[in-house]
């Protein structure tokens, strides 16, 4: 399968111009099974929450894409529930129109997350064209019982808006992720500015072995693709089985 990591600035609280762009970024792009874009990719991040919120415009945009490219997208938006809860969503869509979506799970307190939005608390796996991939949302990274792989899934998404001065963790924890689950891990951030951070990019696929297989090079716009070969993945998981061995402590707590 290839999958294509797609890098981008976000203008601020400006959902038709980021829209507007992205269409443009997109059609320099050669194809690819999956496309994966920045978190909150139509406004920008907005902690404390905003009042562009209106998921509409997002998530038709989404389904233009995928079945234009014949492939499925994935990106979050900050939503609006109808009780009128606030999440921070991760969409997963198909070229067909449907979808699949996880709410993040761990709210970022540090910047006031916690205050505005609510926490999803599934975790959500999905499949796409014999590959099983867990969905996840930029601080989720930092904790691994949640994404722990119960031999559940092959590949594991993680979209962010993961500021410039704690990038070294996010390539750490990128590639920890990826060996302790015996998975690809596929990490894409964002790049540009907003009222309170930098943001350098730093987004990559990384594979089981912990090798960076696709990167977008730092504070620049741009397309990686990368190709996820799931049989040799397996093959792996079969002569060295470290998910087998995993603590019964942590299987419980998934």
């Amino acid at each position: 399968m290839k999958v294509a990591i797609v890098q981008h600035d976000i203008v601020w609280a400006q959902p038709t111009e980021n829209l507007r762009h992205l269409s443009q970024l997109l059609d320099r792009q050669s194809e690819a099974d999956l496309y994966v874009l920045a978190e909150t990719f139509t406004t920008g991040f907005m902690a404390k929450g905003n009042e562009t919120t209106d998921i509409s415009h997002g998530l038709t945009w989404l389904q233009q894409q995928a079945k234009e490219k014949d492939a499925a997208f994935a990106a979050s938006i900050a939503t609006k529930d109808e009780d009128g809860s606030l999440r921070n969503r991760l969409f997963f869509v198909r070229p067909d129109g449907t979808y699949d979506y996880y709410d993040k799970h761990h709210l970022f307190s540090y910047a006031g997350e916690t205050d505005a939005y609510v926490a999803g608390q599934e975790r959500v796996i999905v499949e796409w064209r014999g590959i099983r991939f867990l969905l996840q949302v930029c601080y989720d990274l930092r904790f691994p019982v949640f994404s722990r792989n119960c031999l559940d899934y092959d590949a594991v998404i993680y979209v962010a808006n993961w500021p410039t001065p704690r990038i070294d963790v996010w390539q750490t924890l990128l590639k920890a992720r990826a060996l302790e689950n015996q998975c690809f891990v596929i990490g894409v951030n964002r790049i540009g500015e907003d009222p309170a951070c930098t943001y350098s990019g730093a987004s990559a696929i990384i594979d089981a072995y912990g090798k960076t297989i696709a990167y977008c090079n730092d504070h620049e716009e741009g397309i990686a693709i990368g190709e996820l070969n799931i049989a040799q993945l397996l093959r792996f998981r079969e002569k060295f089985p470290v998910l087998q061995d995993a603590d019964d402590f942590i299987l419980k707590n998934q």
